[in-house]
């Protein structure tokens, strides 16, 4: 049976409530608050959600441990409507005291918060949105993009299947913005390396869960490579369930620009093995992203992170250290003052290891090519990748001078 976002998207509507912070007394210690705005009913739930607002409040329980630092940490649901993530970073910031939201999985809300971030002088980390408008033409000086946007997911996920021989493509997307987006990177970067597209096809978005036509397409195109230019939720469970029901996998090589490991977990390795796909992190990389697991592991034992999660930790850490270098009188004072602090300051965390932060508000940090693996392969539950490719940090994302963001100088 497909999952739709019918009927999982909360349906409420109008003014937003949030409850209110208990009122300050005279005299005590300026407090930074952090506000995880995230899908908390929707579709990115489990891409997201819970887990992500718990990588956030690791990052403030690990950075304030043994200092004189008060941080407090609110979480809101934008059931995936701009509107509603307007109205709560508007109380955040005018009535709650909120120095900094993360997170904003879902495009159109970031961008729209984001501009409300700059209007009032705040920070606003986007961990979990793909547009990469949010340091192009939309970019903000209160803004970074921190852990992957659609240009490096394409630039990833196409470069490297083609390097393997997946040399002819047949894409599929939503009838959106971010589904042509992603089409068109992968496009050009598949016509870049000498390949081809056979066909595209886009599909309503999003009432659609019945996939068989176009998968169809794909499979009389003739193509190597089945493109599923999807959001990372119910449309890819959906769109990889069907095509392995079809048997596309023993035919073609599946290659999704956008999925995350709670999805792929969510799958099963049966029905994913084999499946391409670009992530910035993984619990089970190296022995720092292994470590940061065992620290957060209590607070989550029966899952792992993924890399939007991961994400918020790593944003907030940063966000932090830059706190902590200004003082937190000027930080609450000046949320672009933090964002260019944060941009002197060289990032380096368990998660993503050593990077930086670009000119136009763009984290920079390696990405991964895996490969989802079989059931026999795979030593445990959570055993879920292997390594292809690595693309080094600064070849992973859209050059500088190239996003047309008007915060570089050139």
């Amino acid at each position: 049976m497909p999952v739709t976002r019918r009927s999982l998207i909360g349906t409420a509507a109008g003014a937003v409530a949030l409850p209110r912070l208990p009122a300050r007394a005279q005299g005590a210690a300026p407090t930074i608050r952090i506000g995880v705005l995230t899908d908390l009913s929707g579709s990115y739930r489990d891409v997201v959600g819970p887990t992500g607002v718990a990588c956030a409040r690791q990052a403030v329980q690990e950075f304030t441990a043994g200092k004189d630092v008060r941080v407090e940490v609110l979480e809101a649901d934008f059931q995936n409507k701009p509107d509603i993530g307007v109205a709560i970073a508007r109380q955040w910031f005018d009535q709650d005291g909120v120095d900094m939201i993360v997170e904003l999985v879902n495009s159109a809300v970031a961008l729209a918060v984001s501009g409300v971030g700059r209007e009032k002088n705040k920070v606003i980390l986007v961990s979990g949105a793909a547009s990469a408008e949010l340091t192009g033409r939309q970019c903000s000086p209160n803004t970074v993009h921190w852990t992957y946007d659609t240009w490096m997911l394409a630039n990833s996920t196409a470069t490297n299947t083609l390097k393997a021989g997946g040399d002819t493509w047949f894409l599929v997307a939503p009838d959106y913005a971010f589904g042509h987006q992603l089409a068109t990177d992968t496009s050009r970067f598949v016509h870049a390396a000498g390949g081809k597209v056979l066909g595209s096809e886009y599909y309503p978005f999003p009432d659609t869960t019945d996939f068989s036509a176009y998968l169809e397409q794909a499979r009389a195109s003739g193509a190597k490579v089945l493109g599923i230019c999807t959001g990372a939720g119910t449309d890819a469970v959906n769109m990889i369930k069907q095509a392995h029901e079809f048997g596309l996998p023993s035919q073609m090589q599946l290659a999704s620009m956008l999925v995350a490991l709670t999805t792929v977990h969510a799958l099963g390795l049966k029905t994913a093995q084999g499946l391409h796909l670009t992530e910035t992190f993984y619990w089970d990389l190296n022995s720092r992203t292994r470590a940061f697991m065992d620290r957060i592991q209590p607070k989550m034992p029966r899952i792992r992170a993924n890399m939007f999660q991961a994400g918020n930790y790593s944003a907030t850490l940063h966000y932090l250290k830059a706190v902590a270098d200004m003082g937190v009188a000027a930080a609450k004072a000046d949320g672009r003052a933090v964002v260019d602090r944060m941009k002197a300051m060289p990032t380096d965390d368990d998660c993503f290891g050593i990077g930086s932060i670009r000119e136009d508000g763009r984290k920079i940090h390696p990405s991964y090519l895996f490969e989802v693996k079989s059931p026999a392969e795979s030593q445990h539950e959570w055993d879920i990748y292997k390594l292809l490719a690595t693309t080094p940090a600064e070849q992973a994302f859209r050059p500088l001078n190239e996003g047309g963001c008007p915060l570089v100088h050139t």
